[in-house]
């Protein structure tokens, strides 16, 4: 199993939170492939093999076989389960959108961020005309007059020519299996895999991703097992295995148990980062 790799935060205020450092010391895990055939929990439960998953969390019915699966699987998690509301998942604008604002936001705090990418849009014409070919005209200097720092503008535009020299598309993200995503989204400059998993969970909406270097999910798992030490990502691969192929889910809980101990911001929050909601 290899070791996750580096990343770095979106948000400051957030990133507080959820990362101990802009640079994780980690190695990013293989994600199995998802492979199409229909989940049936009960066989699963019985014979101890997670369900096969080809649907988002967005698909009807999907977060309730979800939660099915982790109820029967993990009694402690069940307990969570029943205290708080069941995780949601909007629809998100394009991945290309969403991968831009993620790096805008990049280790500012929330209201200089908005004021940023509301300064953004409106040099580009609206949210429907960030694309590769728009983003890449900008130049630095006029990015730098909006409030973007050289090195995100640098950021920007390798992502933008990513996608107009063919590397990255929306539709080539959309159909990339999990493990194909994260290397290809971590070879832009400026998009660690802390970056790559929230786009997964919150923009993709995929099922089965651990941000191992995220650290509220990290405290989440400390506190609902009752470890002695913050886990590191190999021993974080470990006690949530019992929740694949669902573990962006039980990372939402995660999140949720940190929040009401007042110790992480908000998931949503983060959410309506990663997903480039107006």
């Amino acid at each position: 199993m290899k070791r996750p790799s580096k990343t770095s935060t979106v948000v400051n205020d957030i990133s507080q939170n959820f990362s101990t450092s802009s640079k994780i010391p980690f190695r990013p895990r293989k994600i199995r492939k998802i492979i199409s055939n229909t989940p049936d929990i009960s066989n699963a439960v019985s014979s101890h093999n997670p369900p096969i998953i080809v649907k988002p969390l967005t698909f009807q019915g999907e977060i309730d076989l979800a939660l099915q699966f982790l109820r029967s699987t993990d009694p402690l998690l069940a307990t969570l389960i029943d205290e708080h509301r069941p995780p949601t998942f909007d629809s998100c604008p394009s991945p290309f959108l969403s991968l831009a604002k993620s790096i805008l936001y990049q280790q500012l705090a929330v209201k200089a961020a908005k004021s940023i990418y509301n300064r953004f849009l409106s040099l580009l014409g609206g949210e429907d005309r960030v694309l590769p070919d728009a983003v890449s005209s900008i130049s630095p200097q006029q990015l730098r007059q909006i409030g973007v720092s050289y090195r995100k503008a640098s950021y920007l535009h390798d992502l933008a020519n990513k996608y107009m020299n063919g590397v990255l598309s929306d539709d080539s993200i959309l159909e990339m299996d999990d493990e194909t995503l994260f290397e290809m989204l971590t070879s832009v400059k400026g998009i660690g895999p802390w970056s790559v998993h929230m786009f997964m969970i919150f923009s993709l909406h995929k099922p089965d991703v651990l941000p191992v270097s995220d650290l509220g999910v990290r405290k989440g798992v400390k506190a609902l097992y009752g470890l002695e030490e913050l886990p590191g990502a190999l021993k974080m691969e470990e006690v949530c295995e019992k929740w694949r192929p669902y573990r962006s889910v039980g990372s939402w809980y995660m999140w949720r148990l940190m929040e009401a101990k007042g110790t992480s911001p908000n998931v949503d929050a983060v959410a309506a980062i990663v997903e480039a909601a107006p």
